[in-house]
């Protein structure tokens, strides 16, 4: 196996959970969604619970900074 491409050995290592819940407390994820017709930005928990709307992106940044969470843009 070329050394370059070798898997990092925190991937043998770590479970699926543990890397289902990793950045959990941390990390909010925010999306842009269509509902009802109007456009708007998801809020989600880093394992994909939602967690708000908010009319602009602007203010979900906002809202998920004020939580103390780092924001993270999903397209």
């Amino acid at each position: 196996m070329n050394k370059e491409f070798a898997p990092h050995p925190i991937s043998r290592t770590i479970s699926q959970t543990d890397f289902a819940n990793w950045g959990l407390p941390e990390i909010a994820f925010i999306k842009r969604v269509q509902t009802d017709g109007e456009i708007g930005w998801a809020i989600h928990a880093a394992d994909g619970t939602p967690m708000g709307l908010a009319s602009s992106r602007e203010i979900a940044f906002a809202a998920v900074t004020q939580h103390e969470l780092e924001p993270v843009s999903v397209h």
